[in-house]
């Protein structure tokens, strides 16, 4: 509060303003020893940064300066001299003695040459007692109210360096850190850690997100105790500020087997100037080479998903197929048993054995078409021309059901890339069970729309309809309604159409019909 070039000024300025006005008033009896003390009170001021002993004896010096003056107006020096005194002190029990005491000297000096038995002058030295107890209460109040404004002021830098979740350095904090590395020590390893998965990681947490990170940084700050500085960024980001150390990736590799372990964690490890010469390139670098690490985890998870879910859909095709063939097989081999006991004579039971074995042939040659379209047979084809080649395969059918077949074509010079045998085959097997939904003579519309760079195929029929908790269900294989049905023709459907980067959604309701919609992306290069 009262720093130490004012106490080298006014102390010397009020010792000079006394000494002229006691001699001008003629009070001081003794002019040269109240010079000295005067002169004395002022070096003890100027030398207690060096000699910090005179601090003890300044009250003393002050004392016999105002008792050779004998001028009140001294009391300003016992003011400015009870401020230096106290502003180390925290506590009123620190202070209030010591302004008292000195408040007391200065009234007894002051009475030894005024009246005692005057009671102005009582007055003014229970005032003078007062106005020490005043100051120094006035002196406590600033200096709580400077040490809340140097609280408030540190938590706001605090708070503008530092994440308030995990108390590490945010960006900004991170970016100070960075620049005062590279001037301090000119080179650092820098570690940059993304975690981007919590899945199966403290799920039983009321907030597991808050304790993901929070548990996190803790542990870094734990495993890299000499980092010059650790922050959280970006959300569940953190970059680590190292000395150039040795062996960090097996820390790292530590760190993620066992402290992080069940998080899914990318990190990227770059030393600074080896890798770039200024620090934003150097930043830059670094971040692209944690974005390449990655993208590089990403495809090998997608690629993961991927293998299981193939081989889980291989797995559900190999069921269902087994339990289908099952059937007939063991049929077939009852009735041969049954033969046996006839001389081998399979006469009565020959027309059954051979329904079930087309049955399991029909079944296995829809299987094999499971296969990916050749590549070979892959081609830009004019939607218009595959479309009039399916009318031509099936209005006979149609015709002989007593059914109508409608083609619509809003745009006959659309071009798709695709193996043409197979999108007819598609198509055919939807108009098909179109025919077989419409036990009354009927109408199936086929038409074809473009929309953007995709164009639309649909085939509608007037029949039945198919039943709500069954539409989730008919693209799966061996799903059939049909009691002939081998339950693979939708889910082959779909597999080509898919093979064509294209997808396929039905519509239906009962006592209406159904809709099924192919969308196949256009080719742009006719």
């Amino acid at each position: 509060m009262l720093s130490y070039t004012m106490k080298m000024v006014i102390f010397p300025l009020g010792c000079l303003l006394v000494i002229i006005s006691s001699y001008i008033l003629g009070q001081t009896s003794h002019p040269i020893l109240m010079l000295v003390t005067g002169i004395l009170l002022v070096a003890s001021i100027w030398g207690e940064r060096r000699y910090p002993v005179l601090r003890v004896i300044q009250w003393l010096i002050l004392g016999a300066f105002h008792y050779f003056s004998q001028l009140n107006w001294c009391n300003l020096l016992y003011y400015m001299l009870i401020l230096s005194m106290i502003q180390n002190k925290q506590k009123l029990n620190q202070t209030l003695p010591i302004s008292v005491l000195l408040m007391l000297q200065y009234t007894v000096i002051r009475l030894s040459y005024v009246s005692v038995m005057d009671a102005y002058s009582l007055l003014v030295s229970i005032f003078d007692l007062l106005t020490s107890v005043v100051i120094v209460v006035i002196y406590h109040t600033l200096m709580n109210s400077e040490a809340e404004k140097r609280k408030l002021r540190e938590k706001n830098q605090f708070l503008t360096l530092h994440d308030p979740l995990t108390g590490l350095l945010n960006y900004e904090g991170y970016m100070e850190v960075l620049h005062k590395t590279m001037e301090e020590k000119g080179s650092f390893l820098l570690v940059l850690l993304n975690v981007h998965n919590f899945s199966g990681y403290k799920k039983a947490s009321e907030d597991p997100w808050c304790s993901v990170i929070t548990g996190t940084g803790n542990m870094i700050t734990s495993q890299f105790p000499e980092a010059y500085g650790i922050s959280r960024y970006a959300g569940d980001r953190f970059a680590i500020v190292l000395p150039q150390i040795q062996h960090i990736e097996e820390r790292i590799s530590c760190l993620l087997a066992n402290e992080l372990q069940g998080l899914q964690v990318g990190y990227s490890i770059s030393r600074y100037p080896s890798l770039s010469q200024t620090l934003q390139q150097f930043m830059t670098t670094a971040e692209d080479q944690l974005l390449q690490q990655q993208r590089s985890q990403w495809i090998k998870n997608e690629e993961e998903i991927f293998r299981s879910e193939r081989l889980r859909a291989v797995g559900e095709l190999a069921a269902g197929m087994a339990h289908e063939i099952r059937n007939p097989l063991t049929a077939i081999r009852g009735f041969l048993q049954l033969s046996r006991g006839q001389a081998f004579n399979i006469a009565p039971w020959y027309e059954v054995i051979m329904s079930e074995v087309t049955r399991v042939t029909d079944l296995t040659g829809e299987f094999l078409q499971f296969s990916k379209p050749q590549v070979n047979h892959m081609k830009p084809e004019k939607l218009a021309q595959c479309l009039e080649r399916v009318m031509s395969l099936t209005e006979s059918d149609a015709a002989s059901r007593g059914h109508r077949i409608i083609l619509d074509m809003k745009d006959e010079s659309v071009y798709v890339n695709m193996d043409r045998d197979k999108i007819v085959q598609v198509l055919i097997n939807l108009i098909r069970n179109a025919f077989e939904a419409m036990s009354d003579p009927g109408e199936v519309h086929m038409d074809m729309l473009k929309e953007g760079d995709k164009v639309l195929i649909t085939v509608s029929d007037t029949g039945s309809g198919i039943p709500e908790s069954s539409l989730s269900s008919i693209f799966n294989p061996f799903f059939t309604t049909k009691e002939e049905g081998t339950g693979l023709g939708l889910a082959l459907c779909q597999k080509i159409v898919q093979d064509h980067n294209g997808k396929i959604t039905v519509q239906s309701e009962l006592g209406t019909g159904s809709t099924f919609t192919l969308c196949l992306p256009v080719e742009s290069n006719e």
